[in-house]
């Protein structure tokens, strides 16, 4: 149908356009005679199909006009949504709770949003005398009135006085602390309609957004993962960090934080709640303290945690369930300091009502909402940030692969940025619809600043390290009479200089998680070592002695950091003969071992590989499937620490 064509592509035009929508909010429709097909709740308009629409009985709808409702807000709203599903005639999509109120419109298409600078005005003190001076006298102003039903009943009784005032049926209604509808019978129009609203308004700012960027400070790696375990008493919460000169001109100058302390929209209320926790200290110790006493009496206070921290020269901090909720969060909130700073053009701003906020946080539609935005939990690393070295590729990828299906956050650091790159990117195609993220940081896991980065990367994005998989390594194979020193040195810099590089770095921001932590809560660095760090290796010592040496730093680490409550494992995997450091065309281990001669009588790579598999008792090579099984349990035990657990097919076992 040509016309849900057009609603699509304009549902896409406005959806895509963080000017005019964010979190997904927002919704649009068009109606002929017999139905209307409007925005089904849970969809995107940025990425919506046929399918995100609900389609409903005009007839029915109308109906709803002459019904009596109960007086009671909670029996009301139950009465409105059992008669929205009657009329509804797809049955497994619930529509907009604002459906009837697109209904009464008199045009055929209707598209609305919350654009922030129309909110800059419409959450303004002087917001109808400033609208009426930029749009006239004719523009069609509702003062604040519950969404819903009521909202639909008020729009109802402006319109009839409007068309009976002036003879016509209005293009755009202004809602205030809420946003705007534009219609039209063509899309083309709604378009025309809104380029000069925005026109219009960008005139008006007398003093437009700070602009440009400020990076997070350094400090966050001292200061976050203390917090997050603060907030994550009953369940590991994930902590986003942004800045900008935006965001810093309130979370840098308290005396701007007033304008911000109680939200401005319902869709605020939705992600962010209606209290937010301000933290105005000058150093990361000051925070630290000021937080173990401001989180628990703003929980006791409100009766949940806050989403939203503002930290003084750290920025805004979304607290969130999983990843994507905190991105969710983020944007939402900047949204309302943008309001907020724009609405200084129309007199400064006004945020909603006690009373509003009450409606809105216990609004069953509203509820809805945050159900559809959140996401099963049923991961064994479920919201746990992990960072895997060496993760773009080969086993690496595969742990990495395999832990982020278990729910948890992945970050990649790893070297090779483009396979990185795309790694992460499947990573999260395969994350969708769940919570979790991937990160890729470049990172040289044989320099500290490079670690220290992927450390300040990490806690930027997710607040925390629950676990750290030193895996990185390389294998050059030979005997004593072809290993030059300068290759013994790089396999040794890499494969066991480098896992103390690592645990040295990432054990500080650990030992700030467990002090803040739950009793029961034990951070996790585990080393990929190998068989080889268990029995020697003939003509490969370089890799052997690397991962012995390994084992030893395992046990050592072990010890010294247990009082912390971080464990320390090892986990020995046998061949991986499918990835790329066995079966490489051109560098794999099965073309090394033969030119170095390592499998008697061998003379091509088909023997080598026969020669390695008769050696494990259970026939078959060591899979990134099987070693994640062992970094998992390594993870969920308490008892053990400092071990080398073998996965080795029974090639290897333990004395």
């Amino acid at each position: 149908m040509k016309e849900l064509d057009e609603l699509i592509e304009i549902s896409q035009f406005y959806g895509r356009d963080n000017r005019f929508v964010i979190a997904g909010g927002g919704n649009t429709s068009y109606k002929n005679a017999e139905k209307i097909w409007v925005k089904a709740s849970g969809s995107s308009l940025a990425t919506i199909t046929e399918e995100g629409f609900a389609i409903l009985d005009r007839a029915k709808l109308n109906g709803m006009l002459r019904k009596v409702y109960s007086s009671n807000p909670a029996e009301r709203e139950e009465e409105v949504k059992n008669d929205l599903a009657v009329a509804n005639l797809t049955k497994d999509k619930r529509p907009s709770v604002e459906t009837s109120l697109h209904n009464i419109i008199g045009y055929a298409f209707v598209v609305h949003l919350h654009p922030t600078l129309v909110n800059a005005l419409m959450c303004s003190r002087n917001a109808e005398n400033e609208l009426k001076k930029l749009f006239g006298e004719k523009a069609l102003f509702v003062k604040y009135t519950d969404p819903g039903y009521v909202l639909f009943k008020k729009v109802d009784e402006k319109l009839k006085a409007y068309r009976a005032t002036y003879r016509e049926e209005p293009h755009v209604i202004w809602l205030q602390n809420h946003g705007i509808f534009v219609a039209a019978d063509t899309t083309e129009e709604i378009k025309v309609l809104y380029a000069a609203i925005f026109s219009t308004l960008e005139k008006a700012i007398k003093n437009p957004l700070p602009d440009g960027e400020k990076p997070v400070c350094r400090c966050v790696s001292q200061v976050l993962p203390g917090i997050r375990m603060m907030l994550s008493k009953s369940e590991l919460k994930t902590l986003k960090v942004r800045n900008n000169k935006r965001i810093a001109y309130f979370s840098d100058h308290i005396e701007h934080q007033a304008d911000i302390v109680r939200p401005f929209t319902p869709d605020e209320i939705v992600y962010c709640k209606s209290n937010y926790l301000f933290i105005n200290k000058d150093n990361p110790d000051e925070v630290l303290a000021e937080a173990e006493k401001v989180i628990p009496d703003f929980t006791e206070k409100f009766g949940y945690q806050p989403k939203v921290l503002l930290i003084k020269g750290i920025g805004l901090v979304a607290v969130g369930d999983h990843a994507k909720q905190c991105d969710i969060i983020l944007d939402v909130f900047e949204d309302a300091m943008k309001i907020a700073y724009l609405a200084q053009s129309f007199g400064g701003s006004h945020p909603m009502t006690p009373e509003q906020i009450d409606f809105i946080d216990n609004w069953e539609a509203e509820n809805y909402r945050r159900k559809v935005m959140s996401t099963g939990k049923a991961g064994r690393a479920e919201n746990k940030t992990i960072i895997v070295t060496g993760a773009a590729q080969g086993f690496g990828e595969g742990i990495s692969r395999n832990l982020l299906l278990e729910g948890a956050n992945i970050v990649i650091a790893d070297l090779n940025e483009e396979k990185g790159s795309l790694t992460t990117e499947h990573f999260n195609s395969l994350s969708q619809g769940k919570g979790n993220n991937a990160l890729f940081v470049k990172t040289n896991v044989t320099e500290i600043s490079s670690l220290e980065n992927l450390i300040y990367e990490t806690v930027s994005h997710f607040g925390a390290i629950d676990c750290f998989i030193s895996n990185a390594g390389v294998l050059r194979a030979g005997g004593l009479d072809e290993m030059e020193p300068e290759i013994f040195d790089f396999v040794t810099k890499i494969n066991y200089n480098a896992y103390f590089y690592c645990t040295k770095v990432v054990s500080k921001v650990m030992k700030l998680q467990t002090k803040y932590a739950p009793e029961d809560y034990y951070a996790d660095i585990i080393q990929i070592n190998s068989k080889s760090g268990l029995r020697g290796s003939k003509a490969n010592f370089a890799y052997a002695g690397g991962k012995f040496g390994g084992i030893g730093l395992t046990q050592s680490f072990a010890l010294e950091l247990a009082p912390f409550r971080i464990k320390v494992n090892a986990v020995c995997p046998g061949n991986f003969y499918e990835g790329p450091l066995w079966s490489d065309p051109n560098n794999g281990l099965f073309v090394q071992y033969l030119k170095a001669g390592k499998v008697p009588g061998a003379k091509t790579i088909e023997d080598v590989r026969t020669y390695y598999l008769a050696q494990v008792p259970m026939k078959k090579g060591c899979s990134p499937e099987d070693v994640t099984k062992g970094v998992l349990y390594l993870m969920e035990q308490c008892g053990e620490t400092g071990q080398a657990l073998p996965v080795t097919g029974g090639q290897v076992m333990l004395n």
